[in-house]
């Protein structure tokens, strides 16, 4: 078998596809930014435009190891962790709060730390009112939206948010307990990543295995379940970002997981309400479903990216 047969079959072994192009490989870095160590995976020219993935709970970049690859030949492709998650690092003394206009803050500086200026944005999860806040903050600054199962509307939140409900309405310690013992764990994670999942037994173990180990960090579960009750939030700034997508019609592309029991398909059909012509597709997945469906993802964001830089370039060439 020649040279370039091999390379065929690894790429088809590995699900990739023959015709998957693939840039840089993927970096790790750490960048001081709003009086934290982020780290940040990274890939693609520093020249190019840039894709900026935020990642959810309780997850981090480490999500989107199968995804830059398949982006980086065209794109500067940047994941970082959000403070709380994965590698990045906040020192004791900088007494972080963690609210989700926190997390926005850090990644701004991240973001005017590295001298990104224009990006386009994937969120998914709590990537989404991060992601929506900095968009809110700068229009101007964002290029295209890509929500992967990151939520806007009200009805978008599933049946899967009522214990988290009842820990806004009513925050006790009694009501604080009963999440940390059932979300907070292994199982819960597991649960969050294989639920809605065709075949859940093809969920790469690592994943929710990671997730789980820096759950079990000194410290780390009361950080997620002070976001879990600043959550309520976002829901109140929901009105504003819908203003904001009226008022700028960002291209958007909603690639949704259509079993997903926390962020429900009516919250990808609901963009269309304020951006007409956001692009909605579903996937036979979960919430996680780019553990799944990473090449039907990579495709979609290609294709939607490429349209959206080439009408871009067409409005400012008139």
């Amino acid at each position: 078998m020649s040279k370039a047969n091999l390379a065929e079959a690894a790429s088809q072994q590995q699900g990739l596809g023959a015709q998957t192009s693939y840039g840089s490989p993927t970096t790790i870095h750490q960048i001081e930014a709003d009086g934290v160590s982020v780290f940040y995976r990274a890939a693609g020219d520093t020249a190019a435009p840039v894709v900026l993935l935020l990642h959810g709970f309780p997850s981090s970049s480490f999500m989107f190891r199968e995804l830059i690859p398949r982006l980086s030949d065209q794109y500067r492709v940047i994941a970082p962790d959000l403070p709380g998650f994965g590698f990045t690092k906040v020192p004791a003394e900088r007494k972080y709060v963690y609210t989700f206009d926190g997390l926005a803050k850090t990644i701004a500086a991240f973001n005017q730390a590295l001298g990104i200026e224009r990006f386009a944005l994937y969120v998914f999860d709590y990537g989404a009112p991060v992601g929506l806040r900095l968009a809110t903050a700068h229009p101007e600054r964002v290029t295209a939206i890509v929500s992967q199962n990151g939520n806007a509307y009200e009805e978008g939140l599933g049946d899967a948010w009522a214990p988290i409900r009842k820990y806004w309405a009513e925050p006790t310690a009694e009501n604080r307990e009963v999440i940390r013992k059932n979300i907070l764990n292994l199982e819960g994670t597991r649960w969050q990543y294989t639920h809605g999942a065709a075949n859940p037994d093809s969920i790469p173990p690592e994943s929710y295995t990671l997730d789980a180990a820096l759950l079990e960090r000194p410290g780390n579960k009361d950080i997620q379940l002070d976001l879990f009750l600043d959550y309520a939030s976002n829901v109140k700034l929901y009105p504003k970002f819908q203003e904001y997508f009226r008022r700028s019609r960002p291209p958007l592309l909603a690639i949704w997981g259509k079993n997903d029991p926390f962020f429900v398909p009516a919250g990808a059909e609901a963009f269309r309400k304020d951006v007409p012509n956001a692009q909605v597709q579903f996937l036979d997945a979960g919430h996680f479903a780019i553990e799944t469906h990473v090449i039907e993802i990579a495709a979609a964001m290609r294709e939607f990216l490429d349209v959206a830089r080439a009408a871009a370039a067409g409005r400012h060439a008139r």
